[in-house]
Formats: C-alpha cells, structure tokens, sequence
C-alpha cells in the first residue's frame, strides 16, 4: 500500500495572521465610546462596498454558460445549503455537554454560509479535476448565498441572529442586496476597471473585512462576552469542527461517486461543496449578529483554516493519482481482477 505523501509544509494562510492580529488589537485596544461608533459606521460602509464588488466581479454570462452542467451545481448547493445545515442541526446535541450556546450558535451559522470561490478553484486545478465547474459551482453558491444564508439564519437561529423582523430585513437589503444588485448592473461600466486593478482591489476587500473584525470583536471585548470561552470549550470546537470536515469530504466524494459523476467532477463537487467562505461571513455575521458576532464568527475563522490544511493535503494526493481516464479505468477492471479465474475442467 502506498503511504499518502504530505506536503513538508502545511498552508497557514497569511490572511489568517492578519485576522488574528486584528482580534489581538481589538483585544488590548477596544473601540469605545464614539471611536466605537466611528467603527460602526465605517463597518457597515466596508459591508456594502463588499458586497457590491462581488456584484460588480461575478460575471452574468459566464453563470449563465455554467447552468449546462446542472447537476453538479444542485449537488454543490445540495451539500452547501443542505447537508451542512442539517448537521449543524444535529450538533445541538453538544449543547451545553460540550459547546456553549454562543459558540454552537457560530457553528451552526458557519454551516449556513457559501462555499468558497478562490480556494475551491485553486485545489480543484492541484487535484487535476473540472476548474471550470468548479468556478461556475462557487459563484452560483456566493450568489445563492446573498439570499440563502440570511433567510436559513433568520429561520434556525431565531433570536441568537436578531430574528426576522422588518428590521433584519430592511439590514439585509441594505447592507447586502442593494450594493450586490447594483454591482451587477454596473458590471458592464466598471468590470473594465475591476479586472485591471484587480490585486489593488484585492487588498480592498481584506481591509474590509479586518474592520468588520475589529469592529465585531471590539464589541465582544467590551460586552466582555469573552469570559464565556475556556481553553477546554475551544478544543472541544475545534474537534467538532474537525468531524463536521470530515463527514462533508467523505459526503462529497463518495456521495459524488454514486451519483454518477467522473473523477474531475468529483474533484470539483469535493472542493466546492466541503468548504465555507469566510469573505462572506465574516460580513454577514456583522449585519446578522451585531454586537454578539464576534463568538459567532470564531468557529467560522477557526474551520476556514482548518479546511485549508486539510484540503492542500486532499489536492496534492489526488494530483499523484493516474491520469483520469486510467484511474477510471482501472476502477472498471479491478473488481473482475479480483475475481477468481475459473477452473480449467
């Protein structure tokens, strides 16, 4: 039996340094008083200009030449929208034996995000598996989840997000919807423009998100919500959240398999259904939560990196397989290799 190879170096994402660092600042410096609402206000403004630059990037055409490949689509919604809520369900049962009620909370609300776009396409191309369908199958779910995601929090969080009051809504569409769909009708005026200062506009976003970091856990820091977590209590997360990976990559890649898919889309549904996008609930949780999104945001940081590990190490085995049409058809003959030759009579 071949040893699976791991890489020398596991992937500790830079993105996830800065996101602590801003966690430690907001942890010895806190905003207060009008600082913390300065930060507020700069926050909800950071939101919609997200927001609006995913509206403004993702590109209606291309989604719309991406609906000939529906069934891996549905299955990656299925897995993303689905599966994932309904094992958050289920982790109810942890509470308060193993998780507390603010951090089952996050990790339910994590299991309700989108799937990532930029990592899902980056494994899926290592892995030598379908990257167009892997593109196509991430934006579909970033733009499902601009709807999806506020409406399941609304409906199986209830009051831990705010509840579904005409105020949460008129948040929603203000802060999310709006900006999204004026991306989209302005794509075709500033797309240009987006797509040349594209690394530029990179760092926008993540500026973006580390104040709405630093403006989420600067008002835990001062509510003092962080007596609420013990060392023991972020472990136990940590391995629930380290099972929840588990059962979506072993659901994805077998469950793939008996739907009928090929090894590249395979690959693909692996990638694109398993994993959570952190660039877009960071954000949502800010307009969700408000001021008790910093304990819900913790378990979604805590799996974006834990995905990231495990997934390199997926995508660098995988591209060490048999070139598909090989893998497929050795995966035809074994089973009649295996069977015993008939006797000679």
């Amino acid at each position: 039996m071949r040893r699976p190879h791991l890489p020398a170096r596991l992937p500790l994402d830079p993105y996830i340094l800065a996101l602590l660092a801003t966690v430690g600042l907001a942890a010895l410096l806190p905003a207060r008083g009008p600082a913390a609402t300065l930060a507020d206000i700069a926050s909800t403004g950071a939101v919609a200009l997200l927001f609006f630059l995913y509206g403004a990037r993702l590109s209606t055409r291309e989604a719309l030449d991406g609906l000939r490949h529906w069934r891996l689509h549905l299955t990656v919604l299925a897995c993303t929208f689905v599966l994932f809520p309904l094992l958050g369900l289920a982790a109810r049962g942890l509470v308060p034996g193993l998780l507390t009620a603010p951090l089952y909370a996050g990790l339910l609300f994590l299991c309700l995000v989108p799937s990532t776009v930029q990592s899902s396409i980056a494994f899926t191309s290592i892995a030598r598996g379908n990257v167009p369908a892997a593109i196509c199958a991430g934006s579909f779910s970033s733009l499902a989840g601009i709807v999806l995601t506020p409406l399941l929090a609304a409906g199986l969080l209830g009051g831990d997000a705010g509840g579904f009051s005409l105020d949460s809504l008129l948040k929603i569409t203000l802060q999310l919807l709006l900006p999204f769909l004026l991306g989209q009708v302005l794509r075709p005026w500033v797309g240009g423009f987006l797509v040349r200062h594209k690394q530029v506009l990179g760092y926008v976003d993540r500026g973006s998100i580390l104040l709405v970091v630093y403006a989420a856990f600067s008002a835990g820091v001062v509510a003092g919500i962080w007596h609420q977590v013990s060392l023991p209590t972020l472990a136990a997360l940590m391995a629930v959240e380290a099972v929840l990976l588990a059962v979506m990559l072993l659901a994805t890649w077998y469950g793939a398999a008996r739907l009928g898919f090929g090894r590249a889309d395979r690959i693909a549904i692996q990638f694109a259904g398993s994993k959570k996008s952190l660039a877009a609930g960071l954000p949502m949780a800010s307009v969700l939560f408000g001021a008790h999104a910093a304990l819900a945001v913790l378990p979604l940081m805590l799996f974006h990196q834990m995905q990231l590990m495990v997934c390199a190490v997926i995508a660098r085995r995988r591209a060490q397989d048999p070139t598909p049409e090989l893998a497929d058809r050795v995966a035809d003959v074994s089973p009649a290799l295996e069977r015993p030759a008939p006797r000679a009579r």
